[in-house]
């Protein structure tokens, strides 16, 4: 269990069962004496069970009362209205669960003391644990470490059957487990469209990927559209923006929103959005798409959005809204590709299954023919270009995948003096722009080439300290960027945003607010973005084996991550379509990991393998 309980819990229990069955009122049936057996929520993984507090029992204790409020806490009670019963009157109207979500690696600890406090002879209890995060009113995610330590207090109040124990002094928003946070919330992307001064003029990035947390099994989807019309999470609204007219809410009294039976939605906005352009209505719709199409287990098709007076706004299905989307920053390659043991660049297909197109062919070009032996190759967004990197990893060359034309090699040069610390593999964003780090110890720096031009620009990267850039993956849409970052005796993940200059400045771009995206981890061997917000990582935590497993870039790690064993693993590659496989290089060669399927290999020798990006 996740707390000290007494034997007898009769007034704290939770009661579980299935959605499809007659749920009993409340619980309100089961008996208030005798033995009960408690049911753990945290190891509930089926997502028909729903979750429900009990209301506190007449002459409860003081403890047992502070432990049925932090059991119903957990319960899929969508206002939170059986935890405020174990409130008083005025308590239950001032407490704000929305304020946040506070997430402990065990669960709320009621520490063992309490004493009598004042004249009001209330007790007070201290709840105690490590914390893992905090979920801001914003639903956005953010890994926080250190001890939570908060008062509750609690007081007699007059009842219809005599005094009662409730708590006047809650903690603040919602407190829970780890494990029962992973239970209760899953993951969502909202989507925003990237900035003006984050688009390539004539060439649109497109949307971005902005996670937050919603409660599962509480009107999900109603609460994802109130999420993307409130507007982005703080850490990605400089390069964001949404297309809503400023104040669109849902229509007041709409409560809940549902998906018809041929996966159409609705959506009613206030009088805010009346006025919206055609055009401006379509992004509108993307947006609410691309954040539905992924939420419910048949996925929403069709969105329909309606003036205050219930007439229709516009209407956007799925086919257009892809159409909508640049196809650059879609995550649809052609092809994967590697580094063949003949230092040349190669491709191949392959599809979900993992199996068709295994053998390779070198790339059409100057890459393709050995003009250049390298070490590392990445292809741009839209396939038609590539950069390497030289097999001494001193020099960057770029060159077309669509003529003959021989390669150009690039101004980028590292002095380095030790291999390992030149050049790491490049990357492309979706507006053409190639990154690439000079690994080159205190001298380590990023570097951007606008348009894979021969000229780079040196990016500045606040936060980083005393560390050293050890690889880069930059996001499609070019907003945020992964960097593996070596610092002492450990290496992390960051993300980063990227920032540019408003008004036509192409030169100045900058890499702020870096935050941590694997905290649990001491030694990252390898990344790549594998969709909107998600990562695959290669790494250990202090003390245990190399693992591999999806992570979030807000610093989450979602339960079901983990992926199977791979022995050796040193590069590895993803697509942003989940539907294709992953491409890793490990002590068996260039291998593939089909969706639900295992590993294969596909040849014994190679090198860097990477998908268009």
């Amino acid at each position: 269990m996740r707390r000290s309980r007494t034997p007898r819990r009769s007034g704290t229990t939770v009661c579980a069962t299935a959605a499809a069955a007659t749920l009993f009122t409340g619980c309100a049936s089961m008996p208030d004496s005798g033995d009960v057996t408690a049911v753990d929520a945290t190891q509930r993984t089926d997502a028909q069970v729903r979750v429900f507090g009990v209301p506190p029992r007449d002459g409860a204790r003081p403890e047992e009362i502070l432990d049925g409020f932090l059991e119903a806490l957990t319960s899929d009670d969508p206002q939170f209205s059986i935890a405020r019963e174990y409130l008083t009157e005025e308590a239950a109207e001032s407490w704000e669960p929305e304020r946040g979500t506070t997430v402990l690696r065990d669960g709320p600890n009621r520490g063992p003391e309490r004493a009598r406090s004042g004249r009001d002879g209330g007790f007070q209890y201290t709840l105690t644990g490590r914390m893992v995060a905090r979920v801001d009113q914003q639903r956005a995610y953010q890994p926080s470490e250190g001890a939570y330590s908060e008062p509750v207090h609690l007081v007699q109040v007059k009842g219809p059957d005599g005094m009662q124990w409730r708590i006047d002094a809650p903690p603040t928003g919602v407190v829970v487990g780890e494990s029962d946070f992973l239970r209760i919330y899953r993951p969502v992307n909202k989507y925003f469209w990237a900035t003006e001064a984050s688009q390539q003029p004539g060439r649109p990035v497109g949307l971005v990927a902005d996670p937050v947390y919603v409660r599962q099994r509480i009107d999900p989807v109603t609460e994802a559209v109130r999420s993307v019309l409130s507007g982005p999470s703080d850490w990605i609204a400089p390069v964001v923006d949404s297309v809503f007219p400023e104040g669109t809410r849902l229509q007041s009294p709409t409560k809940a929103l549902v998906p018809d039976d041929q996966n159409r939605l609705k959506v009613p906005l206030n009088k805010q959005a009346d006025r919206a352009g055609q055009a401006q209505c379509v992004k509108m719709a993307t947006q609410l798409l691309f954040t539905l199409r992924d939420l419910t287990s048949s996925g929403v098709d069709e969105v329909e959005l309606l003036r205050s007076n219930g007439s229709q706004l516009c209407v956007l299905d799925g086919n257009r809204a892809d159409s909508v989307v640049p196809a650059v920053t879609a995550g649809h390659p052609d092809y994967q590709y590697f580094v063949d043991d003949g230092n040349r660049l190669v491709r191949m297909t392959g599809g979900a299954d993992g199996e068709s197109g295994s053998s390779a062919e070198p790339v059409p070009g100057g890459f393709g023919v050995g003009e250049q032996g390298l070490r590392s190759a990445a292809v741009s967004r839209d396939e038609e270009r590539a950069a390497g990197v030289s097999l001494d990893g001193r020099s960057l060359f770029v060159g077309s995948l669509t003529s003959g034309d021989g390669l150009k090699k690039t101004e980028v040069r590292s002095k380095a003096k030790s291999e390992e610390e030149r050049l790491s593999v490049p990357s492309w964003d979706g507006r053409g722009d190639l990154w690439i780090a000079d690994r080159d110890g205190a001298r380590s720096r990023l570097l951007r080439l606008e348009q894979g031009a021969e000229q780079a620009q040196e990016v500045k990267v606040a936060g980083l300290g005393e560390g050293t850039i050890r690889a880069v993956r930059i996001s499609a849409d070019g907003v945020r960027v992964a960097l593996i970052v070596a610092e002492e005796d450990r290496t992390s993940l960051r993300i980063g945003r990227v920032e540019r200059q408003a008004g036509g400045d192409s030169s100045h771009v900058a890499v702020t607010e870096l935050r941590t995206a694997a905290p649990h981890m001491e030694e990252i061997t390898a990344m790549s973005w594998a969709g909107g917000s998600r990562l695959v990582v290669v790494g250990r935590e202090s003390g245990g084996v190399q693992q591999l497993r999806y992570v979030q870039s807000d610093g989450s790690t979602p339960s079901g991550g983990s992926l199977p064993a791979l022995t050796g693993v040193r590069e590895i590659t993803a697509s942003e379509d989940d539907r294709l496989p992953l491409v890793a290089r490990s002590d068996d060669g260039i291998v593939r990991l089909p969706p639900g399927g295992n590993w294969q290999t596909v040849v014994k020798e190679g090198a860097a393998p990477v998908y268009p990006g």
